[in-house]
């Protein structure tokens, strides 16, 4: 009985051990297994990354799964993306870096300036490239370089002398104090033109220009404001009776982009002796403006370039002016305007927001 009652007790208990060391041994055989797979799989992509970079033709990745190679024919995503990494890996260290390069939004935040002008600026801008030869007019002669493929090559020679003497005149103008209206009615121009204004302290036009202007611009522009600054451009209180009898205010120097298509304001400005600066192609007639400039006005990276040398330009002549006004050198010839306190010495100025008001 006694031993009938061990047996009973530690019979469960010796029937259930060997079943435990089973499960166990097998537990540790499958995870040796396991471990074994992935080593394998690590080995293997190793050998396709291996081939991939050795190899100038496409290698098929196995999956993980079933070990076969994936059907990259049925996903053409994949193989696409596939085909990708393939040529970044075997051709990304092919070829050179060329620096500097072209930044096309450098020539609207950091324009070159007047010292800066090279021929490989402006051979880069496409300045030289003319019209047809059709197209020419005969009076552009002597600002052509020569033909190639029936198109006129503008002398770059004569471009960066031309360009450099609208620079001086520019400066000079704003260094007197002078107001500068930079116009560009051509799609595209008009960043470029209103940073140009805004260096030079001068007003800009991008859109169509009114006709009478400024040969009729009291009719025109009679309602527009005006202010009085002194000689560091801070307004001057006190002339809002004397500025009602003032005429309209007149630009002193008008630099066009394109002069084809703003024919009537270059007539006007003649009529009433304004100079002009503008830019002259091979089909363009040169004696519309005052300072002519030949290039390429149908390249908007030529014409970023000459605007942007234009503007540095007046921003030059405008430093030159304050830094005189400190030592107490006055650049321009005041206008005397009488007020509640008096007779008091003025300048005229404005925006170009005031402009088109």
């Amino acid at each position: 009985m006694i031993l009938r009652h061990i047996l009973r007790r530690q019979g469960g208990r010796l029937g259930s051990a060997p079943a435990k060391l089973c499960i166990r041994s097998f537990a540790s055989e499958v995870d040796a297994i396991e471990a074994s797979l992935d080593n394998s799989l690590k080995e293997t992509h190793s050998i396709e990354s291996l081939l991939e970079k050795e190899s100038s033709d496409f290698v098929p990745h196995i999956d993980d799964n079933t070990h076969a190679t994936f059907d990259l024919e049925s996903d053409s995503v994949v193989r696409r993306h596939r085909v990708i990494k393939h040529q970044q890996n075997t051709t990304g260290q092919f070829g050179s870096d060329i620096d500097p390069y072209y930044q096309p939004h450098t020539l609207l935040t950091n324009p070159p300036s007047p010292s800066s002008i090279t021929l490989e600026l402006l051979l880069a801008s496409q300045s030289h490239l003319g019209h047809s030869t059709s197209l020419w007019n005969p009076m552009n002669s002597r600002y052509i370089f020569g033909i190639r493929q029936g198109i006129h090559i503008i002398s770059l020679d004569v471009t960066a002398s031309h360009l450099r003497r609208a620079c001086r005149v520019v400066s000079g103008v704003a260094e007197r104090g002078g107001l500068i209206l930079f116009v560009g009615t051509r799609p595209g121009q008009d960043r470029c033109v209103v940073n140009a204004a805004k260096l030079a302290g001068g007003c800009h036009l991008f859109e169509r220009w009114t006709p009478g202007s400024i040969t009729n611009g009291q009719q025109i522009l009679g309602g527009c404001k005006l202010k009085v600054v002194d000689e560091y451009d801070r307004e001057v209180e006190g002339f809002k009776e004397a500025l009602l009898d003032q005429p309209v205010l007149k630009p002193d120097l008008v630099v066009c982009m394109n002069p084809l298509e703003n024919w009537v304001l270059l007539h006007e400005c003649g009529l009433n002796n304004i100079p002009t600066i503008g830019i002259i192609d091979t089909d363009a007639n040169p004696t519309w403006v005052t300072y002519p400039i030949p290039a390429n006005d149908d390249s908007l990276r030529c014409v970023q370039v000459i605007a942007g040398v234009l503007g540095k330009a007046g921003e030059e002549g405008q430093q030159r002016r304050k830094e005189k006004a400190h030592r107490g050198e006055i650049t321009y010839t005041p206008v005397r305007l009488g007020t509640e306190d008096g007779t008091r010495d003025a300048r005229f100025g404005g925006s170009g927001a005031d402009m088109h008001n």
